[in-house]
Protein backbone atom coordinates (compact mmCIF):
# COMPACT_ATOMS: atom_id res chain seq x y z
CA UNK A 1 0.00 0.00 0.00
CA UNK A 2 1.35 2.96 -0.83
CA UNK A 3 0.69 6.48 0.89
CA UNK A 4 1.56 10.04 0.00
CA UNK A 5 0.94 13.62 2.13
CA UNK A 6 1.27 16.67 0.96
CA UNK A 7 0.63 20.22 2.42
CA UNK A 8 -0.33 21.73 -0.67
CA UNK A 9 -0.58 25.30 0.42
CA UNK A 10 -3.95 26.27 -1.47
CA UNK A 11 -5.06 23.42 -3.35
CA UNK A 12 -6.51 25.75 -5.90
CA UNK A 13 -2.86 27.18 -6.39
CA UNK A 14 -1.21 23.65 -6.36
CA UNK A 15 -3.89 22.64 -9.15
CA UNK A 16 -2.36 25.27 -11.81
CA UNK A 17 1.11 23.73 -10.59
CA UNK A 18 0.88 20.38 -11.67
CA UNK A 19 -1.53 18.91 -8.54
CA UNK A 20 -3.45 16.62 -10.78
CA UNK A 21 -0.37 15.30 -13.08
CA UNK A 22 1.26 14.52 -9.56
CA UNK A 23 -1.38 12.91 -8.09
CA UNK A 24 -2.09 11.05 -11.26
CA UNK A 25 1.51 9.53 -11.74
CA UNK A 26 1.91 8.78 -8.27
CA UNK A 27 0.39 5.33 -7.88
CA UNK A 28 -0.87 6.03 -4.53
CA UNK A 29 -3.81 4.02 -3.17
CA UNK A 30 -4.19 7.29 -0.91
CA UNK A 31 -3.30 10.91 -0.77
CA UNK A 32 -3.14 12.89 2.27
CA UNK A 33 -3.63 17.18 2.17
CA UNK A 34 -3.10 19.43 4.29
CA UNK A 35 -3.81 23.12 3.84
CA UNK A 36 -6.21 22.61 1.07
CA UNK A 37 -7.63 26.20 1.87
CA UNK A 38 -11.12 25.55 -0.14
CA UNK A 39 -14.05 24.41 -0.32
CA UNK A 40 -15.31 21.44 -2.35
CA UNK A 41 -17.38 23.15 -4.56
CA UNK A 42 -14.34 25.87 -5.30
CA UNK A 43 -12.04 22.76 -6.58
CA UNK A 44 -13.16 20.51 -9.57
CA UNK A 45 -10.80 17.20 -9.57
CA UNK A 46 -10.82 14.84 -12.08
CA UNK A 47 -8.79 11.93 -11.11
CA UNK A 48 -10.49 8.56 -12.36
CA UNK A 49 -10.37 5.93 -9.99
CA UNK A 50 -10.38 8.58 -6.78
CA UNK A 51 -12.82 9.82 -4.38
CA UNK A 52 -12.38 12.69 -2.25
CA UNK A 53 -12.86 13.52 1.30
CA UNK A 54 -12.95 17.24 2.72
CA UNK A 55 -13.10 18.20 6.22
CA UNK A 56 -12.10 21.81 5.63
CA UNK A 57 -12.25 24.89 8.06
CA UNK A 58 -14.77 27.06 9.15
CA UNK A 59 -13.29 29.85 8.08
CA UNK A 60 -13.04 30.36 4.43
CA UNK A 61 -9.50 30.22 2.40
CA UNK A 62 -7.90 28.96 5.82
CA UNK A 63 -6.03 25.65 6.92
CA UNK A 64 -8.44 22.05 6.16
CA UNK A 65 -8.11 18.65 5.27
CA UNK A 66 -8.58 16.31 2.41
CA UNK A 67 -7.96 12.85 1.44
CA UNK A 68 -7.73 10.89 -2.67
CA UNK A 69 -8.41 7.58 -2.02
CA UNK A 70 -8.43 4.76 -4.21
CA UNK A 71 -9.59 2.54 -1.69
CA UNK A 72 -13.15 2.90 0.51
CA UNK A 73 -12.81 3.24 3.75
CA UNK A 74 -14.95 1.78 6.31
CA UNK A 75 -16.31 5.05 7.93
CA UNK A 76 -14.67 8.66 7.45
CA UNK A 77 -14.79 11.16 10.45
CA UNK A 78 -13.26 14.83 10.80
CA UNK A 79 -11.47 16.23 13.91
CA UNK A 80 -10.48 14.93 17.17
CA UNK A 81 -13.93 15.06 18.83
CA UNK A 82 -13.66 18.56 20.42
CA UNK A 83 -15.44 21.84 18.85
CA UNK A 84 -13.29 24.20 20.12
CA UNK A 85 -10.02 22.58 18.22
CA UNK A 86 -12.28 21.20 15.17
CA UNK A 87 -13.49 24.10 13.31
CA UNK A 88 -10.11 24.37 11.43
CA UNK A 89 -10.20 21.63 9.69
CA UNK A 90 -7.24 20.47 10.81
CA UNK A 91 -7.70 16.66 11.21
CA UNK A 92 -9.33 14.29 8.69
CA UNK A 93 -9.50 10.43 9.41
CA UNK A 94 -10.41 7.44 7.42
CA UNK A 95 -10.63 3.67 8.92
CA UNK A 96 -9.40 1.06 6.15
CA UNK A 97 -9.58 -2.66 7.48
CA UNK A 98 -6.72 -3.25 9.52
CA UNK A 99 -5.83 0.50 10.55
CA UNK A 100 -6.95 4.18 10.77
CA UNK A 101 -5.86 7.11 8.57
CA UNK A 102 -4.84 10.65 9.54
CA UNK A 103 -3.92 13.18 8.03
CA UNK A 104 -3.23 16.17 10.26
CA UNK A 105 -2.31 19.82 10.11
CA UNK A 106 -0.72 21.18 13.26
CA UNK A 107 -1.09 24.62 14.44
CA UNK A 108 1.44 27.00 13.46
CA UNK A 109 2.26 28.73 16.71
CA UNK A 110 3.65 31.87 14.76
CA UNK A 111 6.49 34.07 14.38
CA UNK A 112 5.88 36.06 18.10
CA UNK A 113 5.08 32.44 19.44
CA UNK A 114 1.91 33.85 20.18
CA UNK A 115 0.05 30.21 19.70
CA UNK A 116 3.00 28.37 21.47
CA UNK A 117 1.14 27.89 24.58
CA UNK A 118 -1.97 26.74 22.94
CA UNK A 119 -0.05 24.27 20.91
CA UNK A 120 1.76 23.02 24.00
CA UNK A 121 -1.06 22.82 26.59
CA UNK A 122 -4.14 22.32 24.38
CA UNK A 123 -3.29 21.36 20.78
CA UNK A 124 -0.62 18.41 21.20
CA UNK A 125 -1.87 17.10 24.36
CA UNK A 126 -5.58 16.30 22.46
CA UNK A 127 -4.18 15.28 19.30
CA UNK A 128 -2.07 12.56 21.33
CA UNK A 129 -4.97 11.43 23.38
CA UNK A 130 -7.19 11.10 20.00
CA UNK A 131 -4.36 8.82 17.96
CA UNK A 132 -3.96 6.81 20.99
CA UNK A 133 -7.52 6.49 21.62
CA UNK A 134 -7.78 5.19 18.41
CA UNK A 135 -4.75 2.30 18.81
CA UNK A 136 -7.65 1.06 21.53
CA UNK A 137 -9.15 0.06 18.27
CA UNK A 138 -6.64 -1.07 15.54
CA UNK A 139 -3.27 0.86 14.54
CA UNK A 140 -2.99 4.23 13.34
CA UNK A 141 -0.64 5.70 10.91
CA UNK A 142 -0.95 9.79 10.70
CA UNK A 143 0.66 12.12 8.52
CA UNK A 144 0.97 15.46 7.24
CA UNK A 145 2.86 19.19 8.28
CA UNK A 146 3.19 19.12 12.18
CA UNK A 147 4.91 21.66 11.75
CA UNK A 148 8.03 21.28 13.91
CA UNK A 149 11.82 19.69 13.05
CA UNK A 150 12.29 17.78 15.71
CA UNK A 151 15.81 17.25 15.77
CA UNK A 152 19.00 19.19 15.07
CA UNK A 153 19.41 17.30 11.36
CA UNK A 154 16.18 18.14 10.66
CA UNK A 155 16.64 21.40 9.49
CA UNK A 156 19.97 23.50 7.79
CA UNK A 157 20.30 25.59 10.32
CA UNK A 158 19.22 24.88 13.29
CA UNK A 159 21.24 27.38 15.69
CA UNK A 160 20.45 30.53 14.74
CA UNK A 161 16.70 29.11 14.98
CA UNK A 162 16.39 27.69 18.19
CA UNK A 163 14.08 29.13 19.66
CA UNK A 164 12.07 29.98 16.57
CA UNK A 165 8.46 28.88 15.54
CA UNK A 166 9.09 25.20 14.44
CA UNK A 167 11.90 24.75 16.54
CA UNK A 168 10.92 25.39 20.29
CA UNK A 169 12.02 23.37 23.01
CA UNK A 170 8.59 23.48 23.89
CA UNK A 171 7.45 21.82 20.14
CA UNK A 172 10.34 19.81 20.43
CA UNK A 173 9.50 17.74 23.70
CA UNK A 174 5.80 17.28 22.10
CA UNK A 175 7.44 15.41 19.61
CA UNK A 176 9.42 13.55 22.16
CA UNK A 177 6.02 12.43 23.80
CA UNK A 178 4.56 11.31 20.10
CA UNK A 179 7.59 8.76 20.11
CA UNK A 180 7.52 7.73 23.75
CA UNK A 181 3.86 6.72 23.20
CA UNK A 182 5.40 4.16 20.66
CA UNK A 183 4.88 5.70 17.69
CA UNK A 184 7.70 5.73 14.75
CA UNK A 185 9.17 8.70 12.86
CA UNK A 186 9.24 6.35 9.75
CA UNK A 187 11.45 8.43 7.45
CA UNK A 188 14.07 8.10 10.02
CA UNK A 189 13.97 4.30 10.24
CA UNK A 190 15.79 4.80 6.46
CA UNK A 191 17.67 7.87 6.73
CA UNK A 192 19.93 8.93 10.06
CA UNK A 193 21.57 11.87 8.25
CA UNK A 194 20.55 15.39 7.73
CA UNK A 195 20.19 17.06 4.67
CA UNK A 196 16.09 16.01 4.08
CA UNK A 197 13.93 18.53 3.76
CA UNK A 198 10.31 18.79 3.34
CA UNK A 199 9.45 22.64 3.46
CA UNK A 200 12.04 25.82 2.04
CA UNK A 201 10.86 29.31 2.89
CA UNK A 202 9.95 31.24 -0.37
CA UNK A 203 12.67 33.34 -0.13
CA UNK A 204 14.74 33.78 -3.50
CA UNK A 205 17.52 30.90 -3.83
CA UNK A 206 16.71 29.15 -0.66
CA UNK A 207 15.39 26.09 -2.14
CA UNK A 208 17.87 25.67 -4.82
CA UNK A 209 20.25 25.65 -2.05
CA UNK A 210 18.42 23.67 0.42
CA UNK A 211 17.80 25.44 3.21
CA UNK A 212 15.08 23.33 4.25
CA UNK A 213 13.08 21.91 7.06
CA UNK A 214 11.98 18.73 8.03
CA UNK A 215 8.29 19.29 9.68
CA UNK A 216 5.98 16.85 7.37
CA UNK A 217 6.22 13.46 8.78
CA UNK A 218 4.56 9.91 8.68
CA UNK A 219 4.51 8.50 11.85
CA UNK A 220 2.97 4.56 12.95
CA UNK A 221 2.18 2.40 15.31
CA UNK A 222 4.65 0.61 17.02
CA UNK A 223 3.02 -2.87 15.78
CA UNK A 224 3.07 -2.14 12.34
CA UNK A 225 7.03 -1.54 12.10
CA UNK A 226 7.14 -5.40 11.17
CA UNK A 227 4.85 -4.21 7.54
CA UNK A 228 6.77 -1.20 6.68
CA UNK A 229 8.62 -1.11 3.12
CA UNK A 230 9.72 2.25 2.89
CA UNK A 231 9.35 6.16 3.40
CA UNK A 232 10.51 8.74 1.43
CA UNK A 233 10.36 12.71 0.59
CA UNK A 234 10.07 13.84 -3.01
CA UNK A 235 12.09 16.92 -2.66
CA UNK A 236 11.90 17.68 -6.61
CA UNK A 237 8.34 18.04 -6.34
CA UNK A 238 7.31 21.76 -6.50
CA UNK A 239 4.00 23.04 -6.66
CA UNK A 240 4.09 23.77 -3.28
CA UNK A 241 6.59 25.20 -0.49
CA UNK A 242 6.16 22.17 0.77
CA UNK A 243 6.81 19.11 -1.12
CA UNK A 244 5.17 15.05 -0.80
CA UNK A 245 6.38 12.57 1.69
CA UNK A 246 5.90 8.71 0.90
CA UNK A 247 5.27 5.80 3.03
CA UNK A 248 4.67 2.16 2.14
CA UNK A 249 3.55 -0.39 3.84
CA UNK A 250 2.77 -3.99 3.40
Amino acid sequence: MKLVSWNVNGLRACLKKGFLEFAANSDADVICLQEVRALPEQVEIDLPGYTMIWNPALKRGYSGTAMLTRLMPRAVFPGIGLAELDTEGRVLTAEFDDFFLVTVYTPNVQRELTRLEFREKQWDVEFLKFVRRLEKTKPVVFCGDLNVSHQEIDLANPGPNRGNAGFTDEERAGFDRILAAGFIDTFREFETDGGHYTWWSNRKGVRERNIGWRIDYFLISGILRPRLLGAGILSGVLGSDHCPITLDIS
